[in-house]
């Protein structure tokens, strides 16, 4: 009886050191589509035997998922949501980790006229009075809420077939852009993976408003049982370490930086 009860425990605790081995990540396309956490999670998973699944989708359901308790950790950029989330009891150990900018990209031609403009408001009036068309990412993502808001800012918005809501992600809103010769706001790190593939030319930067800094947040393992918040905790100790803000750093994209880390170390 001993041994069989010595059996159990073992097998417990090897299941237990199994499901903590993994660590399931919910965060935006622009992290996934620019190719840093290719380069990121590799270095994080050897030094901590850590296998991190990732989920790539918006920012608005990146947080849904953490909130429904499908995932361990979220990393997004919406300081707003992000702060709600965490108000609301869903999310804990919030850190800021990086940042990197907005911009409108768009055709070469730049039909609107509103290439080296550095006031994205003025910008998007002029694309609206241009009736240029305009491709929307449309997913309650953090790129779309930041464009809703420049939008409700500017008082006017492209109608009819001016403004395509694509429901996509960014790498998939850069490629119709380029396909139908429309403009697109984009955060820097996607274009920058996705410039030599459509072409599109980077228009409208530099405003302040555009500012995009990302957190990653722990869920709250009071609200579900389950969650790995040691592996959460991990990981953005870690993101937020020496180590991990200079892999932020050192990524580059054909020479290009595309996210800087928050903490100067």
């Amino acid at each position: 009886m001993k041994s069989y009860s010595l059996l159990l425990v073992l097998l417990s605790v090897a299941f237990q050191v199994q499901a903590d081995d993994v660590l399931k990540l919910s965060t935006t396309t622009s992290t996934e589509n620019s190719g840093l956490l290719k380069v990121l999670l590799p270095a994080f998973e050897a030094k901590e035997h850590i296998k991190v699944h990732v989920i790539s989708v918006g920012t608005g359901k990146a947080l849904e998922l953490a909130k429904n308790g499908d995932v361990d950790v979220t990393l997004v950029h919406a300081r707003s949501a992000e702060d709600k989330f965490v108000a609301e009891g869903h999310g804990i150990n919030r850190r800021d980790v990086m940042y990197n900018d907005f911009i409108i990209v768009g055709p070469e031609s730049d039909p609107a006229g509103i290439k080296g403009q550095h006031d994205v408001i003025a910008a998007l009036r002029k694309l609206v009075s241009g009736k240029s068309r305009f491709i929307s990412r449309g997913d309650n993502s953090g790129t779309d809420q930041m464009e809703q808001n420049y939008w409700k800012e500017a008082g006017v918005k492209p109608v009819g077939s001016s403004y395509v809501s694509a429901g996509l992600g960014m790498g998939e809103v850069l490629t119709m852009a380029s396909q139908m010769q429309a403009y697109t706001l984009t955060d820097r790190a996607t274009y920058g993976a996705y410039r030599a593939k459509t072409g599109l030319a980077v228009l409208v930067e530099g405003d302040a408003k555009m500012f995009n800094p990302y957190g990653i947040i722990a869920v709250n393992p009071a609200k579900y049982k389950d969650i790995n918040i040691q592996g959460a905790n991990k990981l953005i100790e870690w993101m937020t370490s020496i180590e991990g803000q200079k892999k932020i750093a050192d990524f580059k994209v054909d020479g290009q930086q595309l996210f800087f880390p928050s903490y100067k170390k």
